[in-house]
């Protein structure tokens, strides 16, 4: 036995409500896909959307999945089957006609209408291309009440989950309303296991201008930073580079702020006193938004604002030292390079040595944290690990070997690392007198086993608060 501080995943976004009641598509066939999509179709009037969740586009042995195949089996309901990674979602013909979104609409600047090779709609759409399915179809009509209790018992499910898989804190990644609702609803019926430090969306206006801020609340649900989004995805293949991707010569991917934008909101933010939280995956994404950080913090100093910038997944040597300058934390993903593995071949080889770059932050003394983005990531710790300590992925292949970092690093990149991206370090992230009781007790010591083996380390418990909140024994 082996007793660590208890795991905290700094970018997730837990809900539970899906896993309870959506569509599961994360299956490997578009036979699967149509029977999960057919099952719910039986039980849903025409008219209304059906969801599909945890869909991954590279799982599917047979795929691409078309518009087509959604059709089969939904011809009178909008279908909507989101990607696990949140940034592209495929719809059928009837959600596209509600829509009024035909081969002819031209894409957004900050999305995209993928084509097939007729020119005609595929069933992608990446980014805010999204928002005009919005408010078409018909939904579930639930009242508020039952909307409620969906999302507390939602929350408490994820919650059961995450502390089973060793988590202790957990940082939600752009919360609306109704998500710190189901945070307080949960905590205050006793439902809440794990800690949450929470980055709105929505609610910051709101929040600001009632005097809250960053820190606002107690160790057990608490606000964290304001959270936006400036570019596509990694997993998606939609992330803003300054080289296209491989294969795809015009294609350097999407941004989804202006630098005006990010100036715009990161200038509000700081100077209300808040913690700010930039998705910026691409490199040039990344330098617009250390453009923003740098200048509010030459206007308006602070001598510990951590400002964050949300995955950071592509950096070179140049933003390595602007963010070290800087104080920014980056918040890298740990479960990727493992379980998605075989995305990476769209970026090539010269890409993926500076890709989720935990190795190079770590040389250049940043100690940044993990984040697994769940669900566009698996949320497993011990995973994590072994993708941060391996870079190899399920199939055993290598992707960017020279950010492998140590075992005894991978553990302190889960657990203080993760402290200070809340500035917490003082109350959690070891264990030592004086801070909370959050550890995690492991059935096997993750310096002796092979580094390939670490994922199947057995989670025996989950303490959090001198409490057990995961336990394998009844």
């Amino acid at each position: 036995m082996t007793i660590t501080p208890g795991f905290i995943d700094t970018h997730c976004h837990p809900s539970g409500v899906n896993e309870l009641y959506g569509v599961n598509t994360n299956l490997t066939t578009v036979a699967e896909i149509q029977a999960a999509i057919r099952t719910k179709v039986a039980d849903t009037p025409p008219g209304y959307w059906v969801n599909g969740f945890m869909f991954d586009d590279t799982k599917v042995v047979d795929g691409p999945l078309h518009r087509t195949h959604l059709d089969e089996v939904a011809p009178e309901h909008p279908v909507n089957v989101a990607h696990r990674g949140g940034h592209t979602n495929w719809y059928n013909s009837k959600a596209f006609e509600l829509a009024g979104i035909s081969r002819d609409t031209p894409d957004p600047a900050d999305g995209r209408f993928q084509k097939d090779a007729e020119g005609n709609l595929g069933g992608m759409v990446a980014e805010n291309a999204r928002r005009v399915f919005n408010n078409v179809g018909r939904r579930d009509e639930l009242t508020e009440d039952q909307t409620r209790d969906r999302a507390r018992e939602g929350m408490a499910h994820i919650s059961k989950l995450l502390t089973a898989a060793g988590l202790t804190s957990v940082h939600d990644a752009g919360a609306n309303r109704s998500k710190l609702v189901a945070y307080q609803d949960a905590y205050a019926a006793g439902l809440l296991r794990h800690r949450a430090y929470i980055m709105v969306r929505s609610p910051y206006e709101e929040l600001r201008n009632a005097g809250i801020s960053t820190g606002f609340g107690d160790e057990w649900v608490r606000i964290g930073g304001v959270k936006y989004t400036a570019d596509g995805s990694a997993s998606e293949r939609t992330m803003r580079m300054s080289t296209p991707f491989e294969g795809r010569p015009d294609d350097y991917g999407i941004l989804t702020m202006s630098q005006e934008e990010i100036h715009e909101v990161v200038e509000d933010a700081h100077r209300h006193n808040w913690q700010i939280g930039i998705h910026a995956n691409g490199d040039v994404t990344i330098d617009m938004v250390l453009n923003a950080y740098e200048r509010v913090l030459e206007r308006w100093p602070h001598p510990d604002r951590r400002h964050r910038i949300e995955h950071c997944t592509l950096v070179n040597t140049a933003l390595l030292q602007r963010i070290k300058n800087t104080g920014v934390i980056p918040t890298p993903f740990w479960t990727y390079v493992h379980f998605h593995g075989e995305k990476w071949s769209n970026y090539g080889a010269e890409k993926l040595k500076w890709m989720f770059a935990h190795r190079s932050f770590l040389d250049l003394g940043i100690q940044a944290p993990g984040a697994s983005d769940y669900p566009p990531g698996p949320f497993e710790p011990l995973m994590a690990m072994q993708s941060m300590v391996t870079r190899k992925d399920v199939n055993g292949q290598t992707w960017g070997g020279n950010q492998r970092v140590t075992v005894d690093e991978a553990l302190r990149i889960a657990t203080i690392n993760g402290a200070r991206a809340s500035r917490e370090e003082t109350t959690k992230g070891s264990i030592t007198v004086g801070k909370f009781a959050d550890f995690v007790i492991l059935e096997r010591d993750p310096h002796v086993v092979q580094p390939d083996e670490l994922k199947q380390i057995p989670i025996v418990r989950t303490v959090a608060g001198g409490r057990t909140v995961y336990s394998v024994m009844p």
